[in-house]
């Protein structure tokens, strides 16, 4: 279940990142940051596709760690847009319990992976 719920978490906040970087860069004149968002908060989806048809478990679970590896990344540019006050706090509280979801999920497949290679 967790496999389908990340799938579907994943896409649907790489759409919300779309979003938001469109309007950083329309709205907010904001291209450098939203640029450096736009590619990590997307590539978190595209890795976990990625480790869908992964061709083995140690395969998989590099693919996955990368996912998290992303995942972490956005966090940092969404506080860091926020502190900087180009992301408001509405728009804070919106996404981060997203991508904090996000990172809580592929740290447990990872870290669950990890234990079925090791013992």
């Amino acid at each position: 279940m967790s496999g389908k719920k990340v799938k579907e978490l994943s896409f649907g906040f790489a759409l919300r990142i779309v979003k938001l970087c469109r309007f950083l860069e329309q709205d907010k004149k904001e291209f450098v940051l939203s640029r450096q968002l736009l590619k990590a908060g997307t590539s978190i989806g595209a890795l976990v596709r990625e480790a869908e048809h992964a061709e083995s478990r140690a395969d998989f679970i590099h693919k996955m760690s990368i996912a998290l590896k992303e995942a972490n990344e956005t966090v940092y540019w969404i506080e860091l847009l926020h502190q900087s006050e180009l992301l408001d706090q509405k728009g804070f509280d919106s996404i981060n319990p997203d991508i904090l979801e996000l990172l809580k999920l592929l740290t447990s497949i990872v870290k669950t992976s990890k234990k079925k290679i090791d013992g």
